[in-house]
């Protein structure tokens, strides 16, 4: 992809997008317009990191997982990079109504976050929390290629870019799909993007009905597969 077309997808304005509002530390409750019943309970705090707290990237990917591939996880292995309190995975776990082996996963602050969550909502027998440090070797517990990765709002710090690219080399084998979900904040994220690109068959995901509003948030929804040979 060009510069000129990577801005055609991407080009939205340079300016800082103002983050979401602080919340003090709380039970939210969340039906993604009805699709959950009953809803998700998601405990937020922000005492140990940004991602205890809801983001709107997570929100959308939570609500295109749970509209179009919730009813077929059947046996699937499914891991969730960067899963802050675990939003997208423990939304999919409550909404699949098969069994699929479900993995979130975070660095050691969001640990604790992410246990009690999966408690709060009564999926410690199907839900699995697992610290996992982007570029590092993946830890024995996990598949060593699911059936599924989810990521969402995991590009925001530069320094970890190549670190999780790393990680996605790792995970992605030949009949993993990653769904990818990440708000475009400053150029530096099209760079992540054009490298995304050029490792892996990157498309972004249009049978979203929500993707016209999204979009007006710099949001952007894709899918990523292993090239083919």
């Amino acid at each position: 992809m060009s510069d000129s077309e990577e801005n055609d997808v991407f080009g939205v304005s340079q300016d800082l997008v103002p983050p979401a509002p602080i919340k003090a530390a709380g039970i939210t409750e969340i039906d993604f317009d009805g699709l959950l019943s009953p809803p998700l309970k998601l405990h937020e705090d922000l005492k140990n990191g940004c991602g205890g707290q809801l983001w709107p990237a997570g929100m959308v990917l939570s609500k295109y997982m749970l509209r179009n591939h919730a009813q077929s996880l059947v046996g699937k292995d499914i891991v969730e990079l960067g899963a802050g309190g675990g939003l997208v995975g423990l939304a999919l776990s409550l909404g699949c109504k098969t069994d699929c082996a479900l993995h979130i996963t975070d660095q050691e602050p969001m640990f604790d976050l992410m246990k009690r969550n999966i408690i709060l909502n009564g999926l410690d027998s199907r839900v699995t929390a697992s610290v996992y440090d982007w570029g590092e070797t993946t830890p024995s517990q996990l598949p060593k290629h699911p059936d599924v990765i989810l990521a969402a709002d995991c590009v925001y710090f530069e320094p970890a870019f190549p670190l999780l690219q790393q990680t996605l080399k790792d995970l992605i084998g030949d009949n993993t799909t990653c769904y990818f979900c990440f708000k475009k904040r400053r150029r530096a994220d099209l760079q992540f993007m054009k490298v995304v690109r050029k490792l892996f068959d990157v498309r972004q995901v249009d049978n979203d009905p929500d993707k016209e509003i999204y979009s007006r948030e710099s949001l952007f929804l894709i899918r990523a597969a292993k090239k083919a040979a």
